[in-house]
């Protein structure tokens, strides 16, 4: 008896995190249009969480079908909370957060080790950039001396209290799961990112490179989000059809 094949999801969308904007994924944008995917690029505020939330909402609800959801850093407490929406059929997370409902992001950090190069400076208003002197080191050890310093120069500060928000929703328990983790991170512990990719049950990739591994194996990145975009629906419906 013959099956009708699943078909392939068209549509993404990309989250960036802290202390970026979106124009950090234009590489992996011009991989998967090139590839006639639909993409759209959140522009977070990096106000609050509700306030990122929000902005991934708005642009999901312009797409036409089922998305992939992706995040780095921060990025991903942000899909984790907006992944719930109904548009969503994949997540991807790249070296990203992945709190549980109830958590705050800050929590992901406890009993993991230190990452003294990720240096956070943090003005009056409680705001925090990237301490300049350490932003390559700690964020961007991998790209060009070039690259470094457009990011650290064009950083945007985030409300530091999002770190205690905790997340109402975790829809990385009824989404397929993707994860990418930077085997060089210095913003986080490696360990930190396989824990949170393995409690989630996440489809696994690991690659040499530094936080930044969004702009410096972008094709790699997008290599995934392609997997993802072949496979979610069938994932999910295997899912919904086990449950």
């Amino acid at each position: 008896m013959s099956t009708t094949p699943t078909p392939e999801i068209t549509n993404v969308v990309l989250v960036h995190g802290a202390f970026a904007d979106g124009s950090g994924w234009r590489r992996v944008y011009d991989a998967l249009t090139a590839r006639g995917y639909r993409v759209m690029i959140v522009q977070n505020p990096l106000t609050s969480l509700e306030d990122d939330v929000a902005a991934t909402t708005r642009v999901l609800d312009l797409m036409d079908g089922p998305t992939i959801l992706v995040g780095h850093s921060w990025g991903g407490t942000v899909i984790t909370e907006a992944g719930v929406h109904p548009r969503v059929a994949g997540l991807v997370y790249v070296s990203a957060l992945a709190p549980d409902a109830g958590e705050t992001t800050g929590q992901q950090y406890e009993g993991f080790a230190p990452t003294p190069e990720f240096i956070i400076d943090t003005v009056e208003d409680g705001y925090g950039f990237l301490n300049l002197e350490k932003f390559k080191a700690g964020f961007a050890a991998d790209a060009t001396d070039e690259d470094a310093a457009f990011l650290r120069d064009s950083q945007v500060p985030i409300n530091m209290s999002v770190f205690a928000t905790p997340v109402k929703n975790a829809a990385w328990h009824d989404k397929p799961t993707w994860a990418v983790i930077a085997t060089e991170d210095k913003s986080f512990d490696p360990a930190m990112l396989r824990y949170m990719a393995e409690r989630m049950g996440a489809q696994t990739t690991r690659v040499s490179g530094s936080h930044d591994v969004y702009i410096t194996q972008s094709d790699t990145v997008a290599g995934v989000i392609v997997d993802a975009a072949r496979s979610a629906l069938a994932q999910e419906s295997l899912s919904s059809s086990t449950a």
